[in-house]
This record gives structure tokens, sequence and C-alpha cells, in this order.
């Protein structure tokens, strides 16, 4: 989350806000957050994840949508944008706009420095909380990592993480995988650049 804009307003203000913006923010808690633009590795990790899914998936009873769909974490009120969103099945959405999601498979985050805290803490375990969810990775852009969090049989999460682009990502709740080579396709990493974990 970037720059707070606005505070304490109902979540029917915030949609209906939202709908008219012509730029996107996130909600929380009765405030509204707007949302910075990504660079370039960002937008090509994004725009190749969703590429290879959508392939993999084009037949199936899945559907991938880019950031652009927003999801709705019923447990606190979150709406939030993720980079990629993947729903299997028949998606569920909060009113007849189907501009909302509240039943994805699988999320994606794919950090950004200003938002990499929040991201892995707080969206984390937000995420964690909606009951349709199987899968949820967060994607580095400044080096090759990619973490694989999969809900458990006893609801536990289990971590699995890839660090090579020979690897690949077996993505079970959506029966697909992820290549990281294909993740990283055109991708350059800055040598200088240090990782805060």
């Amino acid at each position: 989350m970037s720059q707070k804009i606005l505070t304490f307003i109902s979540p029917e203000e915030y949609l209906r806000r939202e709908r008219q913006a012509e730029y996107k923010s996130e909600y929380l808690n009765g405030e509204i957050f707007a949302m910075s633009g990504a660079r370039r590795a960002h937008n090509l990790i994004t725009t190749n994840i969703s590429r290879e899914l959508s392939g993999q998936l084009r037949t199936g009873p899945c559907e991938v949508y880019s950031s652009d769909m927003r999801v709705k974490v019923r447990s606190n009120g979150l709406y939030t944008y993720p980079d990629v969103v993947v729903v299997c099945g028949e998606p569920e959405f909060e009113d007849n706009e189907l501009d909302t999601l509240l039943n994805p498979t699988l999320l994606i985050e794919v950090l950004s420095q200003t938002t990499e805290r929040y991201d892995r803490i707080a969206k984390t375990s937000y995420y964690r909380t909606i009951d349709s969810l199987a899968e949820h990775l967060l994607v580095a852009q400044h080096q090759v990592r990619l973490e694989q969090y999969s809900k458990q049989p006893d609801g536990q999460w289990s971590l699995t993480e890839y660090t090579s682009l020979d690897a690949v990502a077996e993505l079970a709740s959506i029966q697909s995988s992820l290549k990281l080579s294909d993740v990283y396709d055109k991708v350059t990493f800055d040598p200088n650049y240090r990782v805060s974990r």
C-alpha cells in the first residue's frame, strides 16, 4: 500500500468511488490507499506468469485474472489487487458488477521494494483466511526467488522456496506449473541491489 488518501468510509462508498476512479486503490478498515505504478521488472514478471498460466489453463475449469481483478478478503474487509489471480470452478463475486472476486484458488504477489514488508506479513496473513485459497506465491523481482505457500489438509501452510532459473514450481491447486526461467524471461537484475529480508 502506498499513500492514504481518504479515511473512514464504508465499503459501499469505496466500491462506488473505485468503480469511477482513473487509478486503483486498496481498502482496509475504512481507509483507502492509492496504489502506485510498477516498474519494468515487476510488469515483465506479472505478464510472464499470466501468459504461462493462461496458456496452461485455457481449456480447463480455471480462469486467470491480471492485476485489475479486485479480491475481497471477507474476514477483515480488505479489498486488494493481487498481481495474478486464479479461480477454479465457478467464480463468486460480491455483486452483479463482477469485479470483486470472493473465492480465489491461487494468489500471486510480485514483491516491490516499497510494498514487500506489507505483502509478506500483513497481506499473507489476510490471504490465508480465505477459505477457497489453496496456494499463494510471493515472487521477488530483484533476484531469482519464488516462495510457494501451500495449504495442507490440516489447514497449516507449508513453504517451498525456488532460487534457480532451472527450478519448476508445481502448482497442485490448479494442476499447473511455473518454470522460473519463464517467470523471469527478459528480466535483468541489478548486481548492486541488496536484498533485505
